[in-house]
């Protein structure tokens, strides 16, 4: 809920700027909300619901692996954590090709994650 909350104020600020004035910089931060709020509050949200709700794997193991999904869990807030730093900053001119990689690989390794713990509840037995 704290994406949407930030995507919502940075969205606000975006929205607010040519009407109020302020600095150029804050058009930087449009994909930045983007990004909070697709990947931080509506991809968290997926995840959590299909999570919870899809078929359960085992009497033993109901949702599945915990560690994998930890480790998605972790790896998607990197990785906007990431891109969050370094986004705005390549729009200003910045290098920051390493953190918009790194973004990229931990938002990779956390659908890889979420994906291999919920194949083995929806495939066909």
């Amino acid at each position: 809920m704290l994406c949407l909350l930030a995507g919502l104020l940075a969205l606000t600020v975006v929205a607010a700027r040519p009407v109020l004035g302020g600095p150029a910089w804050l058009g930087a931060l449009w994909p930045t909300l983007l990004h909070l709020l697709v990947m931080g509050w509506i991809t968290q949200l997926i995840f959590g619901v299909s999570h919870w709700m899809f078929p359960r794997h085992t009497a033993e193991a109901p949702r599945g692996s915990e560690r994998l999904m930890w480790v998605a869990w972790v790896a998607l807030n990197a990785g906007l954590l990431l891109r969050i730093i370094g986004e705005p900053r390549a729009i200003l001119g910045h290098d920051t090709a390493v953190l918009l990689l790194g973004s990229a690989m931990l938002q990779l390794l956390a659908a890889l994650a979420f994906v291999a713990n919920l194949w083995r509840r929806v495939k066909v037995r």
